[in-house]
């Protein structure tokens, strides 16, 4: 997946701009973004401060490698299932 080219604060000073008057529209063409981006911005961290931020993406990667342990453990257990079924 592509990584943003936005950090956390840099997505939340966008927010804070719309917050103070200035129009989506203008916001999206000044930052090189869809207004598609910036509603998903929006909805995803409105009313989060910077750490709460940081937390929920490394929670996110967290997230993201236990599932790939997950993934590879039950991928070993089948194996393994179906190596005991071919012996008996």
């Amino acid at each position: 997946m592509k990584r943003s080219k936005f950090n956390e604060t840099k997505i939340l000073a966008i927010l804070k701009e719309a917050e103070a008057g200035m129009m989506v529209s203008e916001i999206s063409r000044k930052y090189g973004i869809s207004n598609g981006t910036f509603y998903n911005w929006k909805s995803k961290y409105a009313g989060m401060s910077g750490s709460e931020i940081r937390r929920m993406r490394q929670l996110e990667e967290e997230n993201k490698k236990l599932k790939q342990m997950y993934a590879d453990l039950s991928l070993e257990n089948n194996v393994l299932k179906e190596l005991i079924e071919k012996n008996f």
